[in-house]
């Protein structure tokens, strides 16, 4: 059972990962390892801290499934140029959420980035940081 909750632990660390996020896309965009690769394994924490932020889930593990297959159809969606069909313009903001080029690299990235979760969290129960 999904219920609703606000918990600020995990919104200053979702707020943290995106401002990380931000630096990466900006100021370190030209350090290929980083922008490359460290971004897209630190998306997928971002998404999990996020949804923690406001629901409480049980299945830590299931979270973490459903983020990285959520994670590996959007990174097939840009496969098939869904940016573009969408509308969204070179270069904004949503261009660059949504992403405009499939890699099997993101998608390993991805993985990453959700099995580097699973140490931190217990089933049935909240992340211990």
């Amino acid at each position: 059972m999904i219920k609703l909750t606000f918990n600020l632990k995990y919104v200053l660390l979702s707020i943290l990962l995106f401002l990380t996020e931000v630096l990466i896309a900006t100021v370190f965009k030209d350090i290929f390892f980083v922008r490359a690769y460290l971004g897209d394994v630190i998306v997928v924490i971002l998404l999990y801290t996020l949804v923690k932020s406001f629901v409480i889930i049980k299945e830590n593990r299931k979270l973490i499934l459903g983020i990285f297959m959520f994670s590996c159809i959007v990174e097939g969606a840009q496969y098939f140029n869904i940016a573009d069909k969408l509308g969204f313009q070179p270069g904004s903001i949503m261009y660059v959420v949504v992403g405009n080029s499939f890699s099997w690299v993101d998608i390993a990235c991805y993985a990453v980035g959700c099995l580097l979760l699973v140490p931190f969290t217990k089933s049935k129960s909240e992340i211990t940081v």
